[in-house]
């Protein structure tokens, strides 16, 4: 891949991921949490598996890449999602949970340095904190919501679940191709869920327009797209690298609700962003 295309991924990235809001925002009315991201995992499976097969895409060639890859999965999908979605069904608000989450790069580069031996530079520090400030400054208008301080755990497990999930797949996962490698993560992820799901929820889902396009939207743009382009960053970046540009989530997720919700934000707000930016950018090597 051309030098050129390959600075684009990450922008590429966030932009997508930071639509997920889209889904949660518009599905999650008519769903259980859990309920919703099973059927998300049985569509992404479904498909993949016909994309894997007419392309004839290479498989993982050892148990223990099945292994290590379903782990990572389990922690990205499983854990991660799972605990936002839920945190957000109990009423906790998205600029909270994404405040929560938004402690993941500071947490990824102390991982990087004890577990992947990687040298986290005092301007990368620098930058965490900043990224970290900046998505504070962005939410902070909105933490004066009341909400259930029991909604938090779950937001909490699904921050470690990325964390944790970044540093396992850089520190044991094999290159993997990314249409079979979406089936070694997907498939434990979704007995997982279904596991979970069975004891806590109806399965109750209104098929109506709305969850149909937020089903949709986050099997193709999200569980395949951003996901896989995740997986490849992984792949080719230092962790810290990785983890910091999830400081420019909560930014574009404001912009985007600006320009297809009317939601608002202030000047604290466009402060923010650019810190967050300026953060990033620091962090980057």
């Amino acid at each position: 891949m051309s030098s050129r295309y390959a600075r684009a991924l990450p922008v590429l990235f966030v932009l997508l991921w930071s639509t997920g809001f889209i889904g949660a925002r518009l599905g999650l009315p008519h769903s259980e949490p859990l309920t919703f991201l099973l059927i998300r995992y049985a569509a992404v499976l479904v498909g993949m598996t016909l994309v894997s097969v007419l392309t004839s895409a290479p498989w993982p060639r050892t148990a223990s890449a099945w292994f290590h890859i379903g782990v990572a999965g389990l922690l990205l999908h499983g854990v991660y999602l799972g605990g936002v979605f839920i945190a957000i069904s109990k009423g906790l608000p998205a600029a909270v949970a994404a405040l929560v989450v938004g402690v993941q790069p500071l947490l990824t580069a102390v991982g990087a340095g004890y577990l992947l031996n990687e040298t986290v530079l005092k301007r990368q520090w620098l930058g965490l904190l900043l990224g970290f400030l900046g998505v504070g400054l962005v939410v902070f208008g909105k933490l004066g919501t009341h909400f259930d301080l029991g909604a938090l755990w779950p937001a909490i497990f699904a921050l470690l679940g990325i964390t944790a999930g970044t540093l396992y797949q850089k520190r044991f996962c094999p290159p993997f191709d990314w249409r079979t490698g979406a089936i070694a993560q997907f498939l434990p992820t979704a007995l997982l869920t279904l596991l979970v799901a069975s004891f806590t929820e109806q399965f109750h889902v209104e098929w109506v327009g709305e969850f149909y396009f937020a089903l949709g939207w986050l099997v193709l743009v999200l569980s395949i797209g951003a996901i896989s382009l995740l997986n490849w960053l992984i792949r080719h970046s230092d962790a810290v690298n990785v983890a910091s540009l999830f400081y420019l989530v909560p930014p574009s997720t404001a912009l985007f609700a600006w320009l297809l919700f009317g939601d608002t934000f202030n000047a604290l707000a466009l402060v923010g962003m650019a810190v967050a930016v300026w953060g990033v950018y620091l962090a980057r090597k």
